[in-house]
């Protein structure tokens, strides 16, 4: 009898710890979501740059009559907009889902219009997707998603000069993986449907669109096969090419005349808008028979013109023809190159005082000595055709990899490895009334960063990282960096 009473105790007992100690969960739960509620949802973020190097710039679109009236595509930092120049800038793009953007277009009959093609257009290692195509019609202060969610990259888009309602969108499609909103699309009411122009295969997208503004019926485009996998990059194959429409995209003719006959990657495509019979083209072919090409008759047949094909094709293959001369074109690259012969010769773009590694590029079609350039290091304006440069250095859209903070006091700073941008650190906060400036950001180390570590005791000793193993002490006290990478 002692037993069973023992028991109906010990069992009551667990009973009632058990149901304490459920009301003890439910009030953590009950506190936790109040604590969320309450404290979490008040909180903002607030920028703190740095800009000192800026981050990639993906695209731009100018107003071509009012040039102080642009936008800009930031392959890791949402979208721009600046009507005064680049004096300022603004985000417009931070409250959609995607940050990653391939490119951006202004409507030519409307500068108010803005398209917008979520995830990055090349196949970088540290490529980020987006979400489909959006649109503004109230110069980017709102912004609708219009689609193709799947595209995940998306190349190029370009709208009929005659009619808004018609926009073409070049989607490469995923880079990791097959199928998914890939090829050439086609929308003729502003973007509410679309219907696939050009379809290739579960594996190939369209990389880049040009038209021909004095019959926009006639479209010339690129398709583009490729695959990233963790250990190798497919770069190109048999269904990489050129195609041709002469009827608004209904229908396609694969041009073959003068083009390289083995597997080719990635293609960039431009016409002239002096004389639009003339398109050029750079291709990445196997076999070493890519490079710069041209056609004099609408891409009937082509020429080759030159062995010069960009540095890492996957990564650019851009090119933009000068409004005025029908044979000065400018090639982005690692190092940027111009032709003013048509392709038969190339001169290295001036990088002084620039950063390399170029994407974007505008030249004003009333003074084309005036041209800007966008890449891994940010914006920047020349007025002299590039012999010259002035940085933008208001634009805080530098790629982090990694970031972390110290114990400093009153102030912590936070520290950071870059994309292409050095290793650095700056303060959380600081006493000045207008916050934190580039010129409170500190340099740690070169190259692509990745994760700085801080001493948890002595926050003036910074270890950055760099590509290939580099690591190094940093002293901020003394300025002193020593290499302390192990060796064999």
């Amino acid at each position: 009898m002692k037993r069973i009473i023992l028991a109906s105790f010990i069992c009551l007992f667990a009973f009632t710890a058990l149901s304490q100690s459920a009301k003890k969960e439910n009030k953590k739960e009950e506190s936790k979501e109040a604590y969320n509620e309450s404290i979490l949802s008040g909180l903002t973020f607030r920028g703190i740059g740095p800009a000192v190097t800026s981050g990639r710039i993906s695209d731009l679109a100018v107003d071509p009559n009012d040039r102080s009236y642009y936008f800009v595509a930031a392959a890791s930092g949402g979208v721009w907009k600046t009507t005064n120049g680049g004096i300022t800038f603004r985000p417009v793009f931070d409250n959609e889902k995607s940050f990653s953007i391939g490119c951006v277009v202004l409507d030519p009959s409307n500068r108010d219009v803005v398209w917008v093609g979520s995830g990055e257009n090349n196949s970088q290692r540290s490529v980020s997707w987006g979400d489909g195509i959006y649109k503004s019609t109230d110069g980017g202060n709102s912004w609708k998603n219009m689609g193709l969610n799947k595209s995940e990259h998306i190349g190029k888009i370009v709208v009929d000069p005659n009619n808004s309602n018609i926009v073409y969108v070049a989607a490469q499609g995923p880079l990791w993986g097959p199928g998914g909103d890939r090829g050439l699309y086609k929308t003729t009411d502003g973007g509410k449907t679309w219907s696939k122009s050009l379809d290739i295969s579960e594996n190939t997208g369209v990389t880049d669109i040009v038209m021909d503004l004095r019959n926009p019926n006639i479209l010339y485009c690129a398709s583009y096969q490729r695959r990233r996998h963790v250990w190798t990059m497919i770069d190109g194959g048999p269904e990489s090419a050129i195609y041709k429409s002469i009827d608004a995209g209904a229908n396609w003719e694969k041009i073959t005349n003068g083009l390289p006959s083995v597997d080719m990657g990635k293609i960039g495509l431009a016409i002239s808008p002096v004389n639009p019979d003339v398109i050029y083209a750079t291709i990445e072919a196997a076999e070493g028979r890519g490079g710069f090409f041209r056609s004099t008759n609408k891409g009937n047949s082509w020429e080759k013109r030159n062995d010069y094909v960009s540095g890492s094709a996957q990564y650019y293959q851009e090119i933009y023809c000068d409004p005025k001369n029908v044979d000065l074109v400018y090639v982005l690259d690692t190092y940027s190159r111009y032709t003013l012969d048509g392709g038969k010769s190339f001169v290295m773009l001036s990088t002084k005082e620039r950063h390399v590694d170029d994407h974007a590029f505008f030249i004003d079609p009333k003074n084309t000595n005036y041209v800007m350039i966008g890449g891994d290091g940010g914006l920047y304006e020349s007025y002299d055709r590039g012999n010259t440069w002035r940085y933008f250095e208001n634009l805080p859209v530098t790629q982090f990899y990694r970031i972390t903070a110290d114990n400093a006091e009153p102030f912590y700073n936070v520290y950071g490895g870059t994309q292409d941008n050095n290793s650095f650190g700056g303060p959380a906060k600081n006493n000045n009334a207008f916050g934190v400036f580039n010129l409170d950001w500190i340099f740690v180390v070169g190259g692509d960063g990745y994760e700085p570590q801080i001493d948890p005791k002595d926050p003036n000793i910074v270890y950055g990282q760099w590509q290939y193993g580099g690591l190094v002490r940093y002293d901020k006290k003394s300025g002193e960096s020593i290499g302390i990478k192990p060796q064999e």
